[in-house]
C-alpha cells in the first residue's frame, strides 16, 4: 500500500511473524525413563568407552533399537586428519542401513562422555548440524520418525518423538524434485 508523505514515495512492507516451537520431555535422570528408554541410554553411556577419540577426548556413543527389534550401535571415529572423522550418529546409521536395508528405527539413545574433567556429562547434547541432516535423511528414506533419547552419563534426559524437530528448516529430497 503506497503512501504520500512530504513529498516521497513509500511503500510500507508487511510481513508474517511465525512461531517456532518443538514439544520434547525432560526427566530429571534415566531412573524415571520407561524401562526400554533406560536400557538404550544405559547402552550408550557404557559404549562411550569404545569411542574412538584420541584427539579431542570426547567420546559419544549412539544405540539404536531397530523396527526389527535388533540393536545397532555407533561410536565417533576421529582421525588425525580432523575432517575424516565420522560422528557416533552416522556411524550407527551406516551400520544400520547395511546389516537392515529398508528397516526404520524406533528409537536412538546418544550420551558421551570426556576425559578432560572440566567437561561434565551430567546434561543432554544434541547430534551436530551434519548428523541432523543425515538423521532426517534415515527417517525419509523409511517413512518413519526416529525417537530420540539424549543424555549425558548422569542428569537430566530429552526425549524427542521425531529428529525432525532438530531441523525444521531442513534441506530435503522434495527440494531437488
Amino acid at each position: 500500500m503506497p503512501c504520500f508523505v512530504t513529498g516521497h514515495f513509500f511503500k510500507y512492507h508487511f510481513m508474517k511473524k511465525h512461531t517456532l516451537e518443538i514439544d520434547y520431555e525432560v526427566y530429571d535422570d534415566i531412573s524415571q525413563l520407561p524401562a526400554e528408554d533406560a536400557v538404550l541410554l544405559s547402552a550408550a553411556r557404557k559404549l562411550t568407552k569404545q569411542a574412538y577419540a584420541p584427539y579431542s577426548h570426547f567420546m559419544v556413543a549412539a544405540v539404536a533399537k531397530m523396527s526389527n527389534d535388533e540393536i545397532v550401535k555407533g561410536t565417533n571415529q576421529e582421525n588425525a586428519s580432523y575432517p575424516v572423522g565420522i560422528c557416533a550418529e552416522r556411524v550407527l546409521l551406516g551400520n544400520a542401513a547395511t546389516l537392515y536395508p529398508g528397516v526404520s528405527i524406533h528409537s536412538l539413545a546418544i550420551s558421551y562422555d570426556s576425559e578432560d574433567k572440566n567437561i561434565k556429562s551430567d546434561h543432554p547434547i544434541s547430534p551436530c548440524g551434519m548428523c541432523r541432516q543425515a538423521l532426517l535423511e534415515y527417517e525419509s528414506r523409511t517413512l518413519e520418525p526416529i525417537r530420540l533419547i539424549l543424555g549425558g552419563q548422569s542428569g537430566k534426559v530429552y526425549v524427542l518423538k521425531t529428529t525432525s524437530l532438530l531441523l525444521p528448516f531442513a534441506f530435503t529430497s522434495e527440494e531437488l524434485k
